[in-house]
């Protein structure tokens, strides 16, 4: 599995984003400042 760093300051694109990575077997860390 492959892991992920996914970093936005809009929220709604994270976990829109991490969903679908997530869905498609991703490993995913959320950050919303950089």
């Amino acid at each position: 599995m492959s892991k992920i760093a996914l970093v936005d300051d809009d929220r709604n694109i994270l976990t829109s984003v991490s969903m679908t990575l997530e869905a498609e077997g991703f490993e995913v860390e959320t950050y919303n400042d950089g």
